[in-house]
């Protein structure tokens, strides 16, 4: 479109993008604090919780610091974690790593397993009781500026062409005004990364992993509610970093996931595949032997850490939770700080109203998040990421626990603050460089082709809108992403949306965006970066039920 459309406005104290455990958070806790409070939180799921996708084993601090009487209230976090195990994988075997040397971070004694999902969907309806105005199904595809102060956003653009001009059903949505925006759009947020660059609040380079999930009805016989299984080794070796979680929620589910770090080099690698070959391990195959798979999905964590931290506030805006990159890599949690900023977001913007301030720089929330919780969580684990990048799993394992001890213990490292180095993308080498990777086909019982399993993540969205997978040059995948890279789109997506397809003229490549599960992969490992992942109009996207 050429010319801005017109749009009706509607001001409000504060604007919250995200309906995850971080915008939920501060909404909560806004207006815990001032139940006068104007607060709107805008959702692009379908409904709260349809775009949730976490492991999940939950540390109940964040929970507890916003309502402590969480279980007389009835959230669904009933499953409490009773076993602890760490495997090392090989094709056919596994050896148990002991409990007893893991630092005491990594233990998940006390927390639980749960379906984040469901639990946001509990938290919205204690922000509703509250007074919050909750909107799902409503995209916010642009940040509203005044000056250099984030003002607001636009939302519930509704009927573009796929050449981007206005249809018949045309909305042109509205601008909701804000004396502050919080942005808890989650990993490689589309508004977040423009507030990033235009403000210039890098720091360190994010890095990023991939985690694809199912969950399984097992064999009630099987079931061991509050069992938690992490694994390492095969299949991926030494092609990649990453590892497995299995967990045994209630009604005799096991949630199983798999991670790929997504620094890996060989363009060859197919994460979903590797995925996919993960479950025929003995182990895990004896599990899952008369279970059914009942949902999919994937997603992209937040894995820099520490250092990869932005600056984050500007004017009149605030990053929080995954859409700053708050995940504690080790422990696989992120749920808990997530939480913990939308509390000291909403604190430091409740004070500043009360002062008559608004659309300033929120420098509370800034030292509140370093100096706090959060950073004290995320400063001692700060070198296990690129320690393991460096020196890979066995490295990790001896050094990554010998940091994370003497950061516990006495509070500081030997190896100071490590540096991340390249982005994931730029990690991505030449494919001639590299052998392909024979992966075996799926069995239809254990394994599946991925639009068998998309079919299970219920994404769905109008065919006749634009891609909201944008390629800055349209001609690079075919004239040097493939001739240098073997067109890794093809394999990193754990959605199917990529293809080359050989035509008459040569090879074309094409988008599904269909069939895009919002894991914004593409955005992060394409070797170009010319693949940029922008909002879809709101609803769109996948519809979890339970993950």
């Amino acid at each position: 479109m050429t010319d801005a459309p017109t749009r009706e406005s509607m001001d409000y104290d504060v604007v919250i993008v995200g309906g995850g455990p971080a915008g939920l958070s501060a909404a909560i806790r806004l207006k815990q604090i001032d139940p006068d409070l104007s607060v709107v939180l805008l959702e692009k799921g379908s409904e709260i919780g349809a775009h949730i996708l976490s492991g999940a084993v939950l540390d109940p601090v964040g929970l507890d610091a916003l309502i402590p009487d969480w279980k007389a209230k009835g959230a669904p976090v009933t499953v409490k974690v009773a076993e602890d195990n760490f495997f090392y994988l090989t094709e056919t075997g596994s050896t148990r790593i002991p409990n007893g040397p893991m630092p005491k971070l990594m233990n998940n004694h006390g927390n639980y397993v749960v379906s984040m999902a469901n639990v946001c969907r509990w938290l919205a309806e204690q922000a509703e009781a509250l007074g919050v105005e909750i909107f799902a199904g409503m995209a916010c595809s642009e940040l509203v500026y005044e000056g250099d102060r984030v003002k607001g956003v636009v939302a519930g653009e509704f009927g573009l062409n796929a050449d981007r001009t206005p249809g018949p059903g045309y909305e042109p949505g509205m601008e909701l005004h804000g004396k502050y925006v919080l942005l808890a759009e989650g990993v490689r947020g589309s508004l977040s990364r423009q507030v990033i660059a235009r403000h210039g609040l890098e720091s360190e380079p994010q890095k990023y992993g991939l985690g694809m999930k199912e969950i399984w009805e097992i064999d009630p016989a099987k079931h061991r509610p509050g069992t938690v299984t992490h694994t390492m080794g095969w299949p991926l070796g030494k092609n990649a970093g990453g590892g497995s979680f299995i967990y045994h929620a209630e009604n005799n589910q096991v949630l199983i996931g798999f991670v790929v770090h997504l620094g890996y080099e060989n363009p060859h690698l197919y994460p979903y595949a590797e995925f996919q070959r993960f479950k025929h391990h003995p182990m895990v195959a004896e599990l899952l032997k008369g279970g059914k798979r009942v949902a999919y999905g994937a997603r992209a964590i937040t894995e820099g850490g520490w250092q990869s931290l932005p600056t984050l506030v500007a004017e009149g805006v605030a990053l929080l939770g995954c859409s700053a990159g708050m995940v504690n890599l080790p422990r696989i949690k992120g749920n808990h700080n997530a939480m913990l900023s939308g509390i000291a977001a909403a604190n430091a913007a409740a004070e500043a109203m009360a002062a008559g301030r608004e659309g300033d720089v929120l420098d509370s929330y800034e030292t509140a998040v370093r100096e706090g919780a959060i950073g004290r969580d995320l400063h001692r684990v700060r070198n296990v990421k690129p320690l393991w990048s460096k020196f890979g799993l066995a490295g990790s394992l001896v050094l990554g626990g010998f940091d994370m001890w003497t950061n516990e213990l006495f509070g500081r490292s030997i190896f100071g603050t490590m540096r991340h180095g390249k982005t994931d993308a730029a990690a991505t080498g030449k494919a001639a460089d590299f052998t392909p990777i024979d992966y075996p086909k799926p069995d239809g019982v254990l394994s599946f082709d991925r639009l068998t399993n998309v079919a299970y993540s219920f994404t769905n969205h109008e065919e006749s809108q634009p891609s909201h997978l944008v390629l800055k040059d349209p001609a690079i995948p075919v004239t040097y992403t493939l001739p240098n890279f073997a067109e890794p789109a093809q394999r990193y997506c754990p959605a199917g949306v990529y293809e080359v397809v050989e035509d008459a003229d040569g090879p074309r490549f094409v988008i599904n965006f269909q069939n895009c599960v919002h894991c914004k992969t593409c955005d992060i490992k394409d070797p170009a970066q010319n693949i940029v992942w922008t909002t879809p109009q709101g609803g769109d996207g996948p519809n979890y039920p339970n993950m």
